[in-house]
């Protein structure tokens, strides 16, 4: 696909006339790291982890102060078997080391499961295709702009 990810991931809030903000700042590799960089509360974080579930490559999107409850969600979805992708498995899904993945799995043909706690906050943070770019944006912009699956997948 043309253009980097940042790119893509803006053109599609642009095109959906999605309330975001752009901000530029230090490489950071963990959530904490980004909420200390964007004065934000960890909770606002839009955290998106890739899974293998049975053989399908998935997106989970959850806030970042919260993990996957990994044995509920293979239960509740019926798989047989869900475990964190690879490094080299993300790196070819998405384009992107982990850490700097937009919680956009439409952008890479990722199926997109958001937990329901995402809904507390009124914007959500995350980084856009890089350790050094983040977005601000409407947590009801991005549920009419991606449109993920909702359930309680968190813990």
């Amino acid at each position: 696909m043309p253009g980097s990810v940042f790119q893509r991931v803006e053109s599609l809030l642009i095109d959906n006339s999605a309330d975001y903000e752009i901000l530029q700042h230090e490489p950071v590799y963990t959530s904490e790291e980004a909420a200390r960089v964007r004065g934000t509360l960890l909770s606002s974080g839009a955290k998106a982890l890739i899974c293998k579930c049975d053989n399908e490559m998935i997106m989970f999107v959850m806030p970042a102060d919260r993990r996957l409850a990994s044995k509920a969600v293979r239960r509740e979805y019926g798989w047989r078997k869900l475990r964190f992708a690879t490094g080299e498995e993300v790196e070819e899904a998405t384009g992107l080391t982990p850490g700097s993945i937009p919680p956009f799995g439409s952008l890479f043909g990722l199926p997109t499961y958001c937990d329901t706690a995402l809904a507390q906050n009124e914007r959500i943070n995350f980084n856009a295709g890089s350790h050094t770019i983040s977005v601000a944006l409407r947590y009801t912009d991005y549920l009419s702009v991606e449109r993920p699956r909702m359930g309680e997948i968190t813990e």
